[in-house]
């Protein structure tokens, strides 16, 4: 007679945990559905349209009761911590062509949760009043350009793109090809253009700075940059069994260039702060439908 009541008690403390459970909400504590409630979200340096949706999804997440921390790195650390799951995602994959290496590396470590934007594609700028309008004009006009490229961070696939395919289809192989940051990169751009002199500088398309500089893309008639791309969120390989929710949540995520715009100038044109939560919530404010389309 003993055994069922100890089973109808057992079964009765279940229930009253799993109650306590619900009520409870934030911390380390699994939420209803089981999942945990830390996560962490990788994001490349120096490429703001993943800096502003990672801002982004870190407000609108933890305004769901999860706990979200951003991690930077470069590419090529950022790639092997998120198929080793140091990381559980990122928002910022480009395909198929500018982390095409990547993938080949670590793709089979990580999961492709689903692209939000169609729109993107790497580019090569140049000052609006530039003598030149294409790649193929610009080793014949090398030196009033100072025989220069100014690129962004040695591992980014922009740079691998630049080294493997344009510098070689378009003969530029005598131009100096500098890397060192997107940071520095815009800094360069920004003297050039204020002192109006002739400035080459590979750049890509959404970046805030197409909107605040006087720049033209050069024409890629070789195609050696790629073409449109697509932007991808890709997460660590089990990330969409222990976060079904969220998962589910970015991989059905849109966002058009525009929006992204607004987002970026908000965060990197019009104020001068790393703070982005702030400036983030106060986007969120300003534009409840795109919030609230992230997680129906």
């Amino acid at each position: 007679m003993k055994k069922p009541l100890v089973k109808t008690t057992a079964l009765a403390l279940a229930g009253l945990f799993a109650l306590t459970s619900c009520g409870s909400g934030g911390g380390d504590a699994p939420s209803a559905s089981g999942e945990s409630k830390d996560i962490t979200i990788a994001v490349f340096n120096g490429w703001d349209e993943g800096i502003a949706t990672s801002e982004l999804w870190k407000a609108v997440l933890e305004d769901k009761g999860y706990n979200v921390e951003l991690k930077y790195a470069d590419p090529a650390p950022l790639f092997s911590g998120l198929s080793t799951g140091d990381y559980d995602l990122t928002t910022d994959v480009w395909l198929p062509v500018t982390h095409a290496t990547y993938l080949e590396q670590y793709g089979d470590k990580m999961e492709d949760l689903g692209a939000w934007n169609d729109e993107s594609k790497l580019t090569v700028a140049v000052n609006k009043d530039a003598p030149i309008d294409s790649l193929d004009e610009l080793a014949e006009h090398a030196d009033e350009f100072n025989n220069k490229i100014v690129g962004i961070e040695p591992g980014a696939g922009l740079t691998e793109t630049m080294e493997k395919k344009v510098i070689p289809e378009y003969g530029l192989d005598d131009m100096d090809f500098s890397t060192s940051s997107t940071a520095a990169m815009l800094t360069e751009l920004k003297s050039a253009t204020d002192n109006g002199e002739n400035i080459v500088v590979t750049l890509w398309e959404p970046h805030w700075a197409n909107g605040v500089f006087p720049i033209k893309n050069l024409e890629d008639p070789k195609g050696a940059l790629g073409g449109t791309e697509s932007l991808h969120s890709y997460s660590r390989t089990g990330f969409a069994d222990d976060f079904p929710e969220v998962a589910g949540w970015v991989g059905d995520w849109k966002m058009d260039l525009d929006t992204l715009y607004d987002l970026e100038n908000l965060l990197f044109v019009e104020n001068d702060t790393d703070d982005y939560q702030p400036l983030v919530k106060q986007w969120m404010e300003e534009n409840p439908e795109v919030v609230s389309a992230m997680t129906e």
